[in-house]
């Protein structure tokens, strides 16, 4: 495993020649948009792995995405070959977030499940059409209560744009701080959803690996005494 190397808005906590797992900040985007090519995980990677040098050859490959104000593990790879490894079994990996919610959930564990479609403002929602919407489901345990908020563990089962927050939102609980699916964002500074714990197989030697994330600190503004851990 090498040094953690911390980075502007990210931090690297593994890289090997095959993958580079980051803790990246809430406010960076994972990938460039029309009004943003150089502030993303994907650019100072890229910068990253080649030492300085332009002409250098090295460069990381998209696996998956985090929402620009989601915070937590990211993965990119270093080779065409793992990136299309990783994807093609990322539905078989585990994927854990944490977040905060608004309200108080009657069961306190559960499954959502809905077709996922997303109009021409880039905004994604419920459909019952299963024909054109997109299958997601979304595990959720609460770990704690307090007041009007629920700190809840997410379990992903399918990686849809967008989904726990569309998803939360339409069962009446949306995520704190999220100012585009229900929530004003006044109680929070931020969107307070947090990708904790993820299991993948290594592209190369095929092993079972898993990275964790610490919960950021700021959570502990509504729940005094979360741990770095939620288990």
């Amino acid at each position: 495993m090498a040094k953690k190397h911390q980075l502007k808005g990210l931090e690297i906590i593994y890289e090997d020649r095959e993958i580079i797992v980051i803790n990246k900040e809430s406010g960076l985007l994972t990938i460039a948009t029309p009004k943003e090519k150089f502030n993303t995980a994907h650019f100072i990677l890229n910068e990253y792995v080649k030492k300085g040098n332009p002409r250098s050859k090295e460069r990381v490959y998209i696996v998956h995405r985090l929402d620009k104000d989601t915070s937590g593990l990211l993965v990119f790879a270093k080779s065409e070959k793992s990136k299309l490894y990783l994807q093609r079994n990322w539905a078989d990996f585990n994927k854990k977030y944490v977040t905060i919610v608004n309200g108080r959930l009657p069961e306190k564990t559960g499954i959502i499940e809905s077709y996922l479609l997303e109009n021409s403002a880039c905004k994604v929602y419920t459909t019952q059409n299963n024909l054109k919407g997109k299958y997601a489901k979304t595990g959720y345990t609460v770990l704690k209560e307090v007041s009007k908020y629920s700190l809840l563990e997410i379990q992903l089962y399918t990686g849809r744009k967008n989904q726990i927050r569309v998803h939360l939102s339409d069962f009446g609980y949306p995520i704190l701080g999220d100012r585009v699916y229900g929530n004003n964002g006044k109680d929070f500074k931020r969107l307070a959803l947090h990708s904790f714990e993820l299991m993948l197989i290594h592209p190369h030697s095929k092993k079972e690996m898993v990275f964790q994330s610490p919960i950021p600190q700021c959570f502990n503004l509504i729940f005094k005494d979360i741990s770095g851990k939620t288990s």
